[in-house]
């Protein structure tokens, strides 16, 4: 009979091996399970949040978080007419869920018909409820309980992050792990588990990779905007959640008159936002009488709430012309709407067009009105009015808010070095917040972050302007072709030129065909040489389309590069360029190829840099040749 049970129990786990996920999603952090099972209501800790997870965990928790995770979870009454269990009365706490779970099929009583609910619950229990939620029926398993059930805990890969042994009790941190590790499950139907729990989201991947990104989303309520009495639309102690404001961990007393506010129960989590824009009310769409985006400062904002439609609307406050502030929530939708005075200091940027644009008047007719777009520190562009007819593409200036006056920027130098941890330049700290913007001519400007401008000595003319906050911090900067970021980078792989006297005088004349990315393109003069060759090049536009001219780059010799740093024939390192571009020369033809099919080949590597890293210079080419 033994030798009987021994291979049936064998042939069990065979089978469950082959069953056994083919790939495996990397195992979440503690911190990343507790806040997957509470952004779904099956963990969610006491009072203050504390999930107590040394603590071991009884039959009836578990039961609560089993029904927690059941497809059920939301018809759990909060009495029941009947003793569940002689154990279990009906005034007991869990006495509803240990009767859900009864009727669900997933709990049973011991051989005296108790249930037994403050007992620790062990492992084999809590593995054997959790099977039969993925659909597991108990005469699948051969052998003598709990055999087959912990056979199949393994082949599933439950166990991940569980310590508890099979006839322990469990602790609250090994009951985290097991339902995390629930969720990323196929049930027995072949289907990822959390997906049968949020079937419209499709939170888990082909992978069995988890979004939770896409899952707090879904967990999230409001938003409301802070002002006097916001709290009270909160449903829990805000006394005690956590709180995060722009996307940092924060104090509750950070949050500001006008940020806009999420939270989450479950989860006793508070988000704030402090995004703002302020401009005229340009258009909404589809129609003023059911607006379900608005235009203002010619970018167009979904509208989140209805509060916001209704506002935006014919029969609100807003009229087409006005200017408004909108409040912005976290995707960057309207939250909320406000008189302008009420936003936040002034706009700086550049002035990137200049054109006379057509308004709706509101009045089912048309206005034209000298425009200006503002490529703001922020990283957005704005559509401002301005009867200023001095101010031109390429001007610095600033938008003030209110009267959304536009006035040219004096351009104000500072010199000194980026820090290496990229929060001082010079004498003065940079904010959290600061906002940088890098800039050339006639091209759209780009955001730049404190960090890729770590160590780069500022000389004078690199910085255009800055603005100081109350604090003494940078908290706006506006630089000159300082990162090399805005242009493009190829080779050049055919010159013409010409320079030859005549009986008219010198006749100069040059023309170059040019690689980026695998494109062809020509850059010619029929006045001018560059004295270029064949080989690595900058491409500088003098706007979006037109070429200003090629320039050279300078070479060194690599030893070795890896995805960010290259490595020089004399140790020095060179910082890649993120878009770096990668070229096979050939007999003398460039193919344009990519880092990773060229690096650890039999190549030999040069790099071509645009500038000193200590000037914001980055390797821009790699050429590979190939080893004799």
């Amino acid at each position: 009979m033994k030798q009987r049970l021994l291979s049936g129990l064998l042939a069990v786990v065979l089978v469950l091996g082959l069953l056994a996920p083919a790939a495996l999603a990397a195992a979440p952090t503690q911190d990343e399970a507790a806040q997957v099972l509470a952004a779904l209501d099956i963990m969610v800790g006491d009072e203050n949040g504390d999930l107590r997870l040394d603590a071991s965990i009884s039959r009836a928790e578990f039961t609560k978080m089993a029904v927690a995770a059941s497809t059920s979870r939301d018809s759990v009454g909060d009495t029941v007419s009947v003793k569940p269990y002689p154990d279990v009365p009906q005034t007991y706490w869990a006495a509803p869920y240990i009767k859900a779970a009864v009727d669900l099929g997933l709990v049973q009583g011991d051989l005296y018909g108790n249930f037994n609910p403050e007992r620790s619950i062990t492992l084999a229990e809590g593995v054997t409820i959790v099977l039969r939620l993925l659909g597991y029926e108990d005469d699948a398993f051969t052998g003598v309980w709990p055999s087959g059930q912990m056979a199949q805990y393994r082949a599933l890969k439950l166990d991940q992050g569980v310590t508890a042994g099979q006839d322990s009790a469990m602790t609250r941190r090994d009951a985290l792990y097991l339902f995390y590790n629930l969720m990323v499950t196929k049930n027995t139907s072949g289907v990822y588990y959390l997906n049968v729990l949020e079937p419209t989201l499709n939170l888990v991947n082909s992978a069995g990779e988890l979004d939770r990104v896409a899952l707090i989303n879904s967990a999230m309520d409001g938003p409301v905007v802070a002002g006097a009495g916001w709290q009270s639309a909160v449903p829990f102690s805000t006394a005690t959640a956590k709180v995060y404001r722009n996307g940092s961990a924060a104090d509750l007393s950070d949050i500001q008159s006008q940020d806009v506010v999420y939270w989450s129960k479950s989860m006793r989590t508070i988000w704030a936002y402090a995004n703002k824009v302020t401009g005229t009310y340009e258009a909404a769409s589809p129609s003023a009488s059911n607006p379900t985006s608005v235009t203002v400062a010619g970018k167009s904002y979904t509208i989140e709430t209805t509060e916001a439609a209704y506002a935006l609307s014919d029969l609100g406050s807003w009229k087409i012309g006005d200017t408004v502030t909108l409040l912005l929530g976290r995707g960057g939708g309207v939250a909320a709407v406000t008189q302008a005075q009420a936003a936040d200091g002034p706009v700086f940027g550049v002035i990137t067009a200049v054109e006379n644009a057509s308004y709706d008047d509101g009045n089912n007719s048309t206005y034209t009105a000298r425009t200006v777009t503002v490529y703001a520190t922020d990283g957005n562009s704005y559509r401002y009015q301005c009867s200023d007819e001095n101010l031109e593409e390429g001007d610095l200036v600033q938008v003030e808010s209110g009267s959304l006056q536009v006035q040219r920027l004096s351009q104000a130098s500072l010199t000194g070095t980026m820090n290496q941890s990229g929060t001082k330049l010079g004498d003065y700290p940079l904010a959290d917040d600061v906002e940088i913007i890098d800039t050339y001519e006639a091209c759209i400007p780009i955001r730049v972050y404190p960090s890729r401008l770590a160590g780069v000595t500022f000389t004078s003319g690199m910085v255009l302007f800055y603005s100081i906050n109350t604090q003494g911090e940078i908290d706006r900067l506006i630089l000159k072709d300082v990162t090399g970021d805005l242009h493009s980078y190829g080779v050049i792989t055919e010159v013409n030129e010409t320079d030859i006297s005549s009986s008219m005088g010198f006749v100069l004349a040059s023309s170059y065909t040019f690689d980026v990315g695998g494109q062809k393109q020509v850059f010619g003069s029929e006045s001018a040489v560059y004295n270029l060759k064949k080989g690595p090049c900058q491409v500088k536009m003098d706007g979006a389309a037109s070429i200003e001219r090629l320039y050279a780059l300078t070479e060194c010799k690599l030893a070795k590069v890896s995805d960010q740093i290259a490595v020089g024939e004399n140790n020095q390192r060179y910082t890649l360029a993120e878009n770096v571009a990668v070229y096979v020369l050939d007999d003398g033809t460039y193919q344009y190829s990519s880092l990773s099919r060229v690096n650890g080949g039999d190549y030999t590597l040069t790099g071509w840099y645009d500038k000193a890293e200590s000037a914001g210079g980055r390797i821009r080419v790699i050429v590979a040749e190939a080893k004799d």
